[in-house]
């Protein structure tokens, strides 16, 4: 509003101010949007009042030109609006369509927690899911499945996935989409890319932040584990960190979704050595006790979609 004021005092400033007055009062009572609103409202405007209120109807003009200009107004993101109040004609700002619609894209983005994951993911969609062949069709009905009957709270529980496929079969965007679904619906996602997530907690023993960090996945409303079986796994992430998330969340019944290279008969195997290659076929079988009861099987086959 200063910057107008200034404006408008440098304008009429000198010898010639009556008739640098008269040039603006022409442009702007031939500005269009202005002379519609002045005709709108010419039973309750006065010659005087008009007068009183030119700075107001300047600002509009000057405004409004940014704003039609794609510039950035007084208030970026917003457009200039005329409204008489009284004796008083003011400008006040109103959202564009644009700032809109850029806030519901942060409000959905602030529903989808991310830790590693790529930005691809994070933009995933449903619509972009390609369906060429019977398992992609099972794994997109089994997806649509848990999105159309999930309810937030509700009592029992509402298993998730357990996505496994070759290189490239698309099971991380899968997870990526349905995050981007359900955030539509106001429901909170947190994707974890489990192999970084397993090295940040080796190195948060230094900081003694691991506790914090191992609660974050305990309690998030929906949790998605991607690449599973990739990490390098020691006997303490398999059964201090992993094991504890699961088992928090097989007991508070919170949905868990899970992408891997590996089926679960063969995620087992895997899990079942020590980083000193003894053989802990129990341990491992816990841990994969906890995954069945959280999730689902479903195989996405096809070819490798990164090339």
């Amino acid at each position: 509003m200063d910057k107008i004021e200034r404006t408008l005092g440098q304008l009429f400033q000198g010898r010639d101010f009556e008739k640098q007055y008269e040039t603006l009062k022409q442009q702007v009572f031939a500005y269009a949007p202005v002379k519609r609103f002045l005709q709108e409202n010419k039973a309750d405007l006065t010659e005087q009042i008009i007068n009183q209120n030119l700075s107001k109807l300047y600002e509009f003009m000057t405004e409004h030109q940014k704003y039609e200009q794609k510039e950035d107004t007084l208030m970026p993101g917003y457009a200039p609006r005329l409204s008489l109040n009284g004796d008083y004609i003011t400008v006040t700002y109103y959202p564009t369509e644009e700032k809109i619609q850029a806030d519901r894209q942060r409000a959905i983005e602030k529903r989808i927690r991310s830790l590693y994951m790529p930005k691809q993911v994070m933009e995933a969609t449903l619509d972009d899911f390609t369906i060429d062949n019977e398992s992609r069709s099972a794994a997109f009905l089994a997806a649509g499945e848990f999105l159309s009957t999930y309810e937030k709270g509700a009592t029992g529980m509402q298993k998730g996935l357990y996505i496994h496929g070759n290189f490239g079969t698309g099971k991380s965007y899968l997870l990526g989409a349905m995050a981007k679904d359900l955030a539509l619906k106001g429901i909170s996602t947190t994707l974890v890319y489990l192999p970084e997530f397993m090295r940040e907690i080796k190195q948060s023993i230094a900081d003694n932040s691991v506790g914090e960090k191992i609660q974050f996945a305990k309690e998030t409303d929906i949790l998605m584990l991607d690449d599973i079986g990739a990490e390098s796994m020691t006997t303490w992430t398999r059964d201090e960190v992993l094991g504890a998330i699961l088992q928090f969340r097989m007991q508070e019944e919170l949905p868990t979704f899970f992408s891997s290279n590996y089926s679960m008969e063969h995620l087992e195997n895997h899990l079942m050595f020590s980083n000193n290659g003894t053989e802990e076929r129990m341990k491992a079988r816990r841990i994969m006790e906890r995954i069945r009861y959280l999730s689902k099987e479903v195989e996405l086959d096809g070819r490798n979609r990164r090339y």
